[in-house]
């Protein structure tokens, strides 16, 4: 009798389902066999475990590598194991199998791998989706209509992008501080702004129809299997600062515990944006909101868009960076200052600094241009097109933004103008032949 209780405990423990793991990979769902692909394996509970990671193509399945962990409590791990897919093309799976005692869980990623002359695919693979734009003048044809949007609006915005491949979706902001006009007085108490979802720490909400558009976009990229970066801001434009960093942690921790169970909850984006030169705050922001993320969601990647202008003479602001930085997502190519580096040549540089950091670089291209009077309006897809030839380093291509600048005809209602739709059928009929 003791030996089948013995027995049976064994055998409920080994059954019992091995909690507090993550995969992730960076670049996720697609990428060219001019990549590496960063599988990234978070542990949360503490103990000691196993890692087995495999890569299943149309060859079978073969075994990467081999690693072991020791969980401290309270100190969750991050373990990294970069694939390179040279030779490797078409629908594949990475298998992390982890083991911790009797006990294991095998995650399964899947991702396509494309023959490309480029480490860049040459398409659009996501895009932000603003859910109300902070300049009524710059989003003059827009912002009407994306006011107005119910959940049942963003699930079918969230569906008319993956139908044209744009499968990472990265939301602009979580609450807009419309009070802020240069201060840097501001504390995480006296806080003005106003969230787009029920959040708890602030009470003021944005006067949009739908209560809680993220919600409404995470759990349609979850059917779809698309990837969704929450923007974890706005405190304040270009303002790394202290009090910054307490209130993103705050806003983080609250975001994680009300969409962390969604499988699309991708990663984490710091919206407040920089000028490509840099400010002193930057790095230490980075180096303490990257030891904090780790903590909460090891595996989940964290990006920051700046533009990529006044790059000269900054190696070491980089290197500072990059070393607590996942993904950065430049914007700006097209239109470099004069006296400025040239696009490619600003790539080239920034590409140089994430490869030496083991940092990824993937490009915010810019979807709209200026009107006169500083609306914003759909760019050509010609001249798209041509930044997408030429800026080829890229191992990602995001755009900036969907909704009121690509528009899909079949949505109702419609968010935007004509050229919207003529922009989003010239992208269609284009990634369609591409694949």
């Amino acid at each position: 009798m003791r030996r089948l209780v013995i027995y049976l405990l064994l055998a409920a423990v080994a059954c019992s389902p091995l909690k507090g793991v993550e995969v992730e990979l960076v670049p996720p769902g697609r990428v060219t066999d001019k990549a590496a692909l960063d599988i990234r394996t978070g542990i949360l509970e503490e103990g000691a475990y196993g890692v087995d990671i495999f890569l299943l193509d149309g060859s079978g399945r073969r075994k990467l590598t081999h690693m072991n962990a020791e969980v401290l409590p309270g100190e969750p791990v991050l373990l990294r194991e970069s694939l390179s897919t040279q030779g490797l093309s078409g629908s594949c799976q990475v298998l992390v199998k982890v083991r911790k005692g009797l006990r294991s869980k095998t995650i399964s990623k899947p991702i396509d791998i494309i023959p490309s002359p480029t480490r860049s695919p040459r398409t659009i693979d996501g895009a932000w989706a603003g859910l109300y734009h902070w300049s009524e003048q710059e989003a003059l044809h827009w912002n009407k209509d994306i006011r107005l949007l119910t959940a049942k609006d963003w699930r079918a915005v969230v569906r008319s992008m993956h139908e044209i491949g744009m499968d990472i979706i990265v939301i602009q902001e979580l609450m807009r501080n419309e009070q802020y006009a240069g201060r840097h007085d501001m504390t995480v108490e006296s806080y003005p702004g106003k969230a787009f979802y029920p959040s708890d720490i602030y009470s003021a909400r944005m006067d949009i129809a739908c209560p809680d558009p993220v919600e409404a976009i995470m759990a349609e990229a979850d059917l779809l299997g698309m990837h969704v970066l929450p923007g974890i801001g706005m405190f304040a434009w270009f303002d790394f600062g202290e009090e910054s960093l307490r209130w993103h942690m705050d806003v983080t921790r609250e975001v994680l515990r009300r969409y962390g169970h969604h499988p699309s909850f991708y990663g984490f984006y710091v919206s407040e944006e920089c000028f490509g030169s840099l400010v002193p705050e930057i790095a230490p922001f980075f180096e303490k909101y990257s030891a904090f993320c780790r903590k909460l969601a090891p595996a989940k990647p964290i990006m920051l868009a700046t533009n990529c202008f006044g790059l000269r003479g900054k190696d070491a602001e980089y290197a500072s960076l990059l070393r607590n930085l996942d993904i950065l997502c430049p914007f700006g190519f097209s239109r470099m200052p004069d006296g400025d580096l040239s696009g490619d040549e600003a790539a080239a540089l920034l590409q140089g600094w994430c490869d030496a950091a083991g940092a990824h670089l993937w490009m915010d291209l810019e979807a709209f241009e200026f009107n006169p009077d500083g609306s914003l309006r759909p760019r050509s897809f010609d001249s798209i097109r041509a930044e997408l030839d030429s800026l080829s380093c890229f191992e990602q291509v995001l755009c900036y933004q969907y909704p009121g600048v690509f528009n899909n005809p079949s949505l109702h209602p419609q968010v935007g103008e004509d050229a919207g739709i003529a922009l989003y059928r010239s992208y269609a009929a284009y990634r369609s032949a591409a694949e």
